[in-house]
Parts: C-alpha cells; structure tokens; sequence
C-alpha cells in the first residue's frame, strides 16, 4: 500500500519536473530570442511575413441619378486579370499542367478578350513562366479591364476554373465610373481624377464627401498558405445624389443648343432650363468647339461671369422705374448719328432717327435709349443706382452645386461715364446663372429664388438630407414696375411692327422668319449682344460678339425660364441674338410642353395642363 503510494507520488513529481523544465525551456528561449539580434531578426521577418496591416478598403462611390432616377453616373465592377506563374501546383510534374493547357488558355484569351493573337499571349506567359525574375512572373494579361460577362467566361476556361492556387489566374476588381448617358450635361455631372479617386468638377467635386463615403480598414493575415481579410473596420459605401435635372429635357436643350453651334461655328454655348416657382434645373448644358470642330462639355460656362450686354436692360430700366426717376411713356430721342455723353459716344445697332418710348426702347433694345434713361435718372449719383441694385439683391450672387462660380461684378464707377455704358451691359458682369435667376423672378411674379439642382441626398434609397427652393428676393418691385416690364418683354418677342428685338425677321416687308415666336406656346423674354473684349479692345467691328436669349414661357402662367447663351458665331454675315439664341429657346420651349404637358387652344389662347 505504502509502495503504492510513493510510486504515484514519484510520478508526479516526474511529470511536474518536466513540465517545469518545459516552461523554463520556453522561457529560455523567449530570453535567447529577444537578447540575441540576430534570432530576433529572423522571428520578426517569419511574422513580418504572415502578416500585414492597415490595408485600406475603398467604400463602392454612390450614383447620381436624375429627377425620374436614372443614372447619371455610376461606379460599376471592372476587373484587371492576371496570373502568377510561380504557383506550385504548374510546376509539379516536369510542367505538366502548364504545357498541357498553355495552348487552350491562350486561343481562349484572346477570343475573350482580344487584344492580342493567341500567339502573343502564349509567348507572353511562357516567357513569365520561364523567367528567373520572381516578380516578372506575376504577370498583367491585359492592360486595360475586362467587364463581368469576360471575366465570367475566362473563369471557364480549362485551368482557370481549378481556381487561384491550381492556375495561377486571379482578378483584381476595380470600379470605374461610367456616365450612361454620355457628354450630356457631363461637365455639370462632373468627372473624378481617378477610378476610386476624388471628384475634380462639378457635383462630382461639390459632393465628394457624401459620394465618396468612408474608408475601410483590414488586416491581411497568411493562413494555411493563402492570404485572407479580415476586417478591422467595415468601409461604408457613399451616398446617392438625387439631381433635380431631367435626362429628357436635357437632351432636348443640347439637341437645340448644338445643332445652332454647328450651323453658326461658334466658338462655345450654354443652354439653362429652369422651373420657374420652384427654382429647380430641369436641364444644364455646356458645349465647346475643339480643334476637330466638334463640339464637347468642358467648362462650366453656366456659373462664369461674362458682360451681359443687353439682358441688363431690363435691371437697369427697373431700377430707373421702381425708384420713380423715369415713367414708362417717358420718350427718348434716338439719332442714326449716334449720341455723345462726356467722353463716350453711344450707338445702336439699328441706326435711325426716331423716338422711343421707355417700353419700346427696351422692346427695340436701343443703346441709346438705355443710355439716356439711366443718365436722366442716375447722373451723377452712380453709388444710387449701384445702392438700387444692391435693394434688388441683383449684386449679391449666390452659391451654385457647383464649385468655383463667380459673384457678379457691380461696383461703383469711378468716373461719370461708366454709368451710361452700365445702361445696357458693359463695365458689369453676371454669370448666366444669374442671370436667368433674375428673369425667373420676373415670371415668379417678382419673387427672386435661387436656382439649384440636387433636390436629396440618399442612403440605401432613404432620404438623409433634403434640399428646398430659396428665395433671394421676395419683391424685385414694386407691382405698377414689374407689370411695365412684363409688357416691354412681350414686346421683345410679339412687336412686329417695331419690330422687337426677338420678334420676326423681315425681308422687303415680308416676315422670312420668325425668332422667338411659336405658334404652340407663347415665350416672353430679352435678347442680348456684347462685343468680346480682349487684347485690349471690344471686337465689335470684327463680328466677335457674345449673344443671349433669355426668356420664360407659357407667359399665361410660366412653368419654365430658359436662356441661351452663345459666344462668337463664325458662319454667319450677320449676327442676330433673336434669331440665333431666341430660336433656340423657341425650340426647348416647343419640345418641352410637348414632353411633358397636353393642351388646346381656347378663344384664341392655349391653355396647358400637366401629363399625368
């Protein structure tokens, strides 16, 4: 029994001794490894090895999609397919799957993908096979990406489909962002400077953050010979921009806008569809003329500010009238001659000896009429007339999606003269975006709102952040001013006798063509003409000029305000705003009630109603 005992007692000890020489063994070795530099070295290279860090996981790039939601722009899965020749498994019995399925793997890759001979592609991976440089062994098979259905169909290729570790073959996945539609409204949309970069124009720029979302972090972990993710923090994909636009319509106002810039070889143009009570664009487009003549999306003329040339008329003639300083059957003497003011000699385009009173002038878009009216009111007393501007909110600009807009440029002159060239669109500037805001408010009954083009922003389809209409000004006027305006921006378009500026063109007195008038839907509105100034000096004996239409329409009841804008036509002997920028409003005009409203024709007026 005794014996029994001391027996277990003995082995006991035996296997605590054991144990006890293990941990002292372990940490022995511990001491050894962390003391000796080399051992050290060599432990931290075998982890260094096994595992890696701070990998970064990119977050998939939300869409932007139209009013009716469809894409305007996506990130969509392309792929970069290669193969690592070094796997173990072609090398295994004297390369007998490599020279086996070499021949199969390169007539099916270059049917897929076609971008070289099957002998190119066989060569290539023979080489790579063969090479002693480990790293040229790991070879890119094509330089561009392949979509999912070519990627589909290299997977089942022979030795691609016994996957990664058996082949060699693995795709790395990148999203590129793509534009369904399009250059259409692209510079609005915007571009970014790289597949996964960041927006470098327009909402892509102004709503990087939201688009882009949050950056994901993993460690990257070798196990049982493979690498595996394994995530730290997940990425979060970005949000979806919901635009106000519509693909329709714009469509529509590139269609009218462009095909006026081929006919008269401009040098740029932009179209601005605008809802009027809302203040929402329903369509934006930007065209420029490059060295091939055609004609792409490139700037965003849309938000850079210009001299607006006539379409100031109409701000300067309401201040004049709101402040009391001119009546609108006030009368003005114009002279072929032209007329002198200190230093500065004013002229019309259409030179004749007459009077005009203060509507028709502006209807007629005389210089000289402008002119005098705004120095019978304002001479002397410039800083009033800027101080008027500044009440009607017309100096104050304001912010756009899209980034780098200007601010208007109207300041107190510092001579006497300015003020009587300012009358009708020089020594000021606006952006069209401005103004097309302020004739907006002219159809909004006098209510100024800021235009704006993203209506939500969305995550996985549910709203986080909605935008509203503001207003800017709620009273441009007062109601006797706004009312006089209205009827002088009738006359623009509906003047046949005078005739308004955007009315007909009459050849021996017959009318040859009409500019702005529709016989579908009835548009009020200001032409405009600057001449270009640069090297010094204003071009206009030279045809270099920059024209504007800007109107809205049904008049009745407006649903919409549009402007176009086009700088320095070519191919025409004679340049005509009306006829050139007026007729390319009248045609979005026409297609857009088609597109979306219904109507008949009433004691001689149309009436509109909504589709529903």
């Amino acid at each position: 029994m005794l014996d029994s005992r001391q027996n277990t007692i003995l082995r006991f000890a035996c296997i605590v001794l054991l144990i006890l020489l293990g941990f002292i063994g372990v940490i022995a070795k511990i001491i050894y490894t962390q003391t000796n530099p080399i051992e050290k070295a060599k432990w931290e290279k075998i982890a260094a090895s096994q595992y890696k860090t701070n990998v970064v996981v990119n977050p998939a790039r939300g869409n932007i999609v139209d009013a009716n939601g469809r894409l305007l722009a996506s990130s969509l899965p392309q792929y970069v397919v290669r193969m690592d020749t070094r796997v173990e498994a072609l090398h295994l019995g004297g390369d007998t799957l490599f020279r086996h399925y070499i021949d199969s793997i390169s007539n099916g890759l270059s049917r897929i993908i076609g971008d070289k001979s099957a002998q190119e592609y066989r060569k290539m991976i023979t080489e790579a096979f063969l090479s002693n440089n480990r790293k040229g062994r790991d070879i890119r098979l094509h330089s561009g990406r392949i979509n999912y259905v070519q990627k589909r169909a290299i997977e089942k290729l022979p030795l691609v489909r016994r996957g990664p570790y058996k082949s060699g073959f693995y795709f790395k996945e990148e999203h590129v962002r793509n534009k369904p539609f399009g250059r259409l409204g692209s510079r609005t949309i915007g571009s970014i400077y790289r597949d996964e970069g960041y927006g470098n124009a327009g909402l892509e720029q102004s709503f990087e953050k939201e688009l882009h979302g949050t950056e994901g972090l993993c460690t990257r972990q070798r196990v049982a010979g493979q690498w595996e993710d394994v995530p730290i923090r997940e990425a979060i994909n970005g949000c979806d921009i919901v635009t106000t636009l519509d693909v329709n319509l714009m469509d529509i106002c590139e269609d009218a806008l462009i095909s006026k810039l081929n006919e008269c070889e401009a040098d740029w143009g932009c179209v601005i569809l605008m809802e009027t009570h809302s203040g929402q664009i329903k369509a934006i487009s930007n065209l420029d003329r490059l060295d091939d003549g055609h004609y792409y999306e490139t700037r965003n003329h849309t938000v850079t500010r210009v001299e607006p040339g006539s379409t100031f008329k109409t701000i300067a003639m309401m201040a004049a009238l709101d402040d009391g300083k001119i009546g609108i059957n006030d009368t003005f003497h114009v002279s072929r001659l032209g007329w002198d003011y200190r230093s500065s000699h004013h002229t019309d385009s259409h030179p004749r000896d007459t009077f005009y009173t203060t509507r028709s002038a502006l209807a007629i878009s005389s210089n000289i009429a402008l002119a005098k009216m705004i120095v019978k009111a304002y001479d002397g007393r410039a800083d009033k007339f800027v101080k008027k501007l500044q009440s009607m909110k017309i100096t104050d600009g304001f912010k756009t999606e899209i980034l780098g807009s200007t601010p208007p440029r109207i300041d107190v002159p510092n001579d006497a003269v300015t003020i009587s060239k300012m009358a009708y669109g020089y020594s000021v500037e606006l952006s069209p975006m401005q103004i097309i805001a302020f004739y907006n408010g002219i159809a909004n009954d006098g209510k100024m709102i800021r235009p704006y083009m993203v209506s939500r922003i969305e995550k996985e389809g549910e709203a986080i952040k909605q935008f509203h209409t503001i207003t800017l000004n709620s009273s441009l006027c007062g109601s006797s001013t706004l009312k006089h305006i209205k009827e002088a921006l009738h006359d623009v378009v509906w003047d046949n006798d005078l005739p308004g500026t955007a009315s007909v063109r009459k050849w021996q007195g017959h009318i040859v063509a009409r500019k702005a008038q529709s016989d579908l839907v009835h548009i009020a509105g200001k032409t405009g003409t600057a001449q270009l100034f640069h090297h010094g000096r204003y071009h206009g004996k030279d045809h270099e000029h920059r024209m504007t239409f800007v109107g809205y329409f049904p008049e009745e009841n407006p649903e919409y305000t549009c402007l176009c804008m086009i700088e320095h036509p070519k191919n025409f002997p004679i340049y005509d705003a009306g006829m050139d920028c007026g007729s390319v409003v009248r045609e979005i005009a026409e297609r857009t009630m088609a597109y979306g409203w219904v109507y008949e024709i009433k004691e001689g007026k149309t009436i509109f109603r909504k589709k529903h």
